[in-house]
């Protein structure tokens, strides 16, 4: 009996396959603010024959949300999977999913929350982003972040299930519950993270720390908690194996990203019906990558970072992680990055790792200059010699049996596609775009293409529109 509402349904596809493909369903509801997609809602309703579980709605999905918040008719899955950003959304799903229900959420705005535009998206999500090579798993931070914010101002808070970095968006899974005390506890889920400009290296700050009574720092889930504010910062005014300074972002979500156990379940269920799904193996090798990250390690290194940093030529992934096992710390790969190594080996001993590979392979140091990062890190002697000889346990399992991890994009170009223009009809497609915009300053074909364009000289008042300038004169 469960209730299920699909926030931004379109041509309500989504809805329809929950109505044909999950069992025990009460009731979905496919709501768009479009007239013309909720006409196109209740045709393919009917024409798949769903019509008595699916209810096709024209309302604005934040007052939706609200409506049934304030009716106390709450939904017992939301899913929001808009073009671009959620965030007008948010606010109105944590209080309109049921106690312990399921939030879904989708953001295709990657560019925001990569680093492009770290205004931006303290804007949207309450939180700068960085551009940094772990990009793609802060953005499941940030996205994390911004849920549990919006959902403290309610007593409530979220536990992920389950966050994918796949494609040109990231989804996150979550169940929202309700209790004043854990709220309490959300300030130290929370992380300032402070990043290297010269070597990338990246340190976390917490917001906020929970103590339990009597027990010192171990938190016990049956005492009483004392929360107080967090000490710091990590770092000094620079970098100490570089002596650069840092940026610094956040807040993100510092817990765990997944829970093992749902993520163990679905991988269950996928072995329990082979077959059922076209994507089948791409679900398998993720959800495979998924199980084996580390879940108490925030972010990540990727190979070709940690090389380039000291100008060497790049290690194996096998001879990194072969190196922190023989060390005696703890590695996995990461699903955002096909090349990205988390560990909880401290940023030292990485270090350490990479100035024993530069003295295998050695450097031309006479052509860094002195305050490069490379020179001042590999002016260091390593006080651990790393060891690169292959461990039994370097290949994760994922990598042994050949899963479909990280799948290749299925044609050139491809990804999300422009936004649909107001009042109907398409906007030219990204490539089009490309193809039009290219070389716009250097070649004239025919000036109506390119009037658009403001012309340099007219600004500066010398443009005799001699040679038959191109562009626009409009002031």
């Amino acid at each position: 009996g469960l209730r299920v509402l699909e926030a931004l349904a379109a041509s309500g596809l989504r809805s329809v396959r929950f109505a044909r493909e999950v069992p025990g369903l009460g009731a979905v509801v496919a709501s768009d603010c479009s007239l013309r997609a909720t006409e196109l809602m209740a045709r393919n309703v009917a024409r798949n024959g769903v019509g008595g579980l699916v209810t096709p709605r024209l309302a604005d999905a934040r007052m939706l949300m609200y409506q049934s918040k304030a009716q106390r008719e709450p939904f017992d899955v939301i899913d929001l999977d808009p073009y671009g950003s959620p965030t007008p959304f948010l606010d109105a799903a944590v209080q309109a999913v049921s106690e312990g229900g399921l939030l879904c959420v989708t953001c295709t705005d990657m560019a925001v929350m990569a680093g492009n535009s770290a205004e931006t998206c303290y804007s949207k999500y309450g939180a700068v982003s960085l551009k940094g090579k772990f990009c793609h798993e802060m953005a499941l931070r940030i996205v994390l972040h911004s849920l549990d914010l919006r959902a403290n101002c309610y007593q409530r808070f979220v536990v992920p299930l389950l966050s994918v970095s796949a494609d040109f968006y990231v989804r996150v899974f979550v169940r929202v519950f309700t209790g004043q005390a854990k709220v309490k506890a959300s300030a130290s889920k929370q992380a300032l993270v402070f990043h290297c400009m010269g070597c990338g290296t990246h340190h976390l700050q917490h917001l906020g720390r929970a103590t339990s009574h009597g027990s010192g720092d171990h938190v016990s889930p049956s005492s009483s908690f004392k929360y107080s504010a967090a000490t710091g910062p990590p770092v000094g005014p620079t970098c100490e194996f570089c002596q650069q300074r840092h940026q610094v972002g956040g807040p993100v979500w510092a817990e765990p990203l997944h829970d093992p156990m749902f993520v163990e379940a679905v991988l269950a269920a996928l072995e329990r019906s082979p077959g059922r799904f076209s994507t089948e193996p791409r679900m398998r090798g993720m959800l495979s990558v998924i199980a084996e990250e580390l879940s108490d390690v925030p972010l990540y290194y990727t190979l070709d970072g940690l090389s380039s940093t000291i100008r060497s030529n790049t290690l194996s992934l096998l001879q990194l992680r072969s190196a922190l096992l023989h060390a005696g710390f703890r590695v996995s790969l990461s699903h955002a990055c096909r090349n990205a190594v988390k560990t909880d080996a401290p940023p030292a001993v990485l270090w350490d790792i990479m100035r024993c590979w530069a003295k295998l392979h050695p450097v031309k140091r006479e052509r860094l200059p002195d305050s490069s990062p490379a020179a001042r890190i590999l002016s260091v002697e390593p006080t651990l010699q790393a060891s690169f000889a292959l461990h039994e346990d370097a290949n994760p399992s994922s990598r042994k049996r050949g899963l479909k991890r990280f799948p290749e994009n299925p044609e050139a170009f491809w990804g999300p596609k422009a936004r649909a223009k107001p009042g109907g009809g398409t906007a030219p497609s990204l490539q089009e775009k490309r193809e039009r915009l290219q070389n716009k300053r250097t070649q004239q074909p025919d000036g109506a293409r390119l009037k658009q364009f403001p012309c340099k000289r007219f600004k500066e008042g010398t443009c005799p529109q001699g040679e038959q300038c191109c562009y626009s004169h409009e002031p």
